[in-house]
């Protein structure tokens, strides 16, 4: 008789016991899993208690968020998940405005370039900086007295595109592959055709439509920093001057391309006009959906010296989610899961990295095999390190140097007094705005000038 009694104690205590665990779907993760950054997803969210919460993000990513909310609702499917997508334009509208309240979404996607328009309705993330930045590298540049709000789940940054066929019909192979701007411009030189009456074909190389996101990065390579130590924008030195000398003579003295021939240098790579290309990661992409038929590598952009230098490029990340702080309670506690969710997840944030070809900044995918097979993703494993992030840069930044560089380029204006007048102007600009160089946290910033 007490054995029986004990035995129907024993039962009622283990279904109590399996009424407080969280029902999961068949086939959901139910092991805890990540780095530094662990996730439990033996662990009730809101209690077991149905609750429903907004995701918004921009258009162009509904099958990346549809995938985090299908799999977050797998093991919690008490939670829904109501993506709502908007366009860009829209979303930076609308976005900032619904934060304002309680009825805004709890989470929501971050472009870094936004960074002041979203911060002040930000929740600081409810995880350890100092564990996050043991999974994450950048982390440190993204810490606010101690507290992290995005980071970066991915680092996209400027790579060398070349058209194979055209390569190869120019007698060129892997060995040829340049590690100098003196080498890569005979190699423009080999891959640049004109007809009998001397009227360009195919260029070499184009930077035409974005000059500015060639300049702005490659100074880094002789050691010059875009901003000064008291915050001041740098275009007037040496280094961005040989720069853009360079970019001029590869049109003007080598004649490898030209300013009239097509007006985007991507699209024109991509529609057979262009041999070589410096682009950013998600031209890999868009490349290989427009463009299918066209077979193209990359390669690491060349060094002034062919020697690993202060830094090859800029590069700027793709941000993980912001968690409104002014949505209900209970609905931050379920964002706040979530983005923990998505940090732990090697699967989702190698998903995401894929979709957007950038390297992942989650350690633990820097050598998967898969992210390593995209070759815009491939040329920086060995040096990703040397990739810098000039902070939230500011966009007078960039419109201030393109100005300067149509200037040079179209009115052969004096390179020093045109890039003179855009540091002036931009400095100008950019005064009372508040904005802080990121430059003095890089792994390496005791190398620069």
């Amino acid at each position: 008789m007490k054995k029986r009694l004990l035995r129907t104690v024993a039962l009622m205590l283990a279904l109590a016991l399996c009424a407080m665990l969280p029902v999961t779907a068949a086939g959901a993760e139910t092991a805890p899993f990540g780095g530094a950054v662990q996730y439990d997803p033996a662990q009730p969210v809101n209690g077991g208690d149905p609750i429903t919460v907004e995701l918004w993000f921009w258009s162009g990513a509904a099958n990346l968020f549809q995938a985090l909310a299908d799999q977050y609702t797998a093991i919690h499917p008490n939670v829904t998940v109501t993506l709502v997508e908007n366009p860009w334009d829209d979303y930076w509208t609308k976005l900032p405005l619904a934060l304002q309240g309680a009825a805004g979404p709890a989470v929501f996607n971050v472009h870094n370039s936004k960074h002041d328009l979203l911060i002040p309705y930000m929740a600081p993330y409810d995880v350890d900086a100092a564990m996050l930045a043991e999974d994450y590298v950048g982390v440190g540049a993204h810490t606010i007295d101690g507290k992290v709000y995005y980071t970066d789940y991915g680092l996209m940054t400027a790579t060398m595109y070349y058209n194979k066929a055209m390569w190869s019909a120019a007698g060129l192979t892997d060995a040829d592959i340049p590690a100098t701007w003196d080498q890569f411009r005979e190699v423009a030189k080999k891959l640049t055709i004109r007809d009998a009456s001397g009227a360009l074909t195919q260029a070499g190389f184009s930077f035409n439509g974005g000059a500015q996101g060639d300049v702005l990065g490659e100074q880094y390579q002789y050691g010059q920093n875009l901003f000064t130590a008291e915050g001041k924008v740098s275009f007037n030195n040496d280094a961005v001057k040989a720069v853009v000398q360079r970019m001029k003579d590869i049109y003007d003295v080598d004649r490898s391309g030209d300013l009239n021939f097509g007006n985007n240098s991507g699209d024109n790579f991509g529609q057979g006009m262009v041999a070589m290309y410096l682009g950013w990661g998600f031209m890999n992409n868009v490349l290989t959906s427009n463009y299918p038929d066209l077979t193209f590598g990359c390669f690491e952009i060349p060094t002034v010296m062919g020697e690993v230098p202060y830094a090859y490029h800029r590069y700027n990340g793709e941000s993980t989610f912001g968690v409104n702080k002014n949505a209900p309670a209970d609905q931050q506690a379920v964002a706040q899961d979530i983005v923990k969710f998505f940090l732990a997840s090697d699967g989702l944030v190698k998903q995401f990295c894929l979709a957007n070809s950038v390297f992942p900044a989650k350690n633990s995918l820097a050598t998967d095999a898969d992210i390593l097979a995209v070759p815009a993703i491939a040329v920086l494993a060995s040096h990703i390190d040397r990739y810098i992030w000039p902070g939230t840069m500011p966009s007078a930044v960039e419109e201030n140097m393109k100005i300067a560089l149509e200037d040079i380029f179209y009115n052969g204006a004096d390179i020093a007094a045109a890039l003179q007048t855009a540091e002036d102007t931009c400095n100008q600009e950019l005064e009372g705005s508040g904005f802080v160089s990121a430059e003095p946290q890089y792994k390496y910033a005791a190398e620069a000038k």
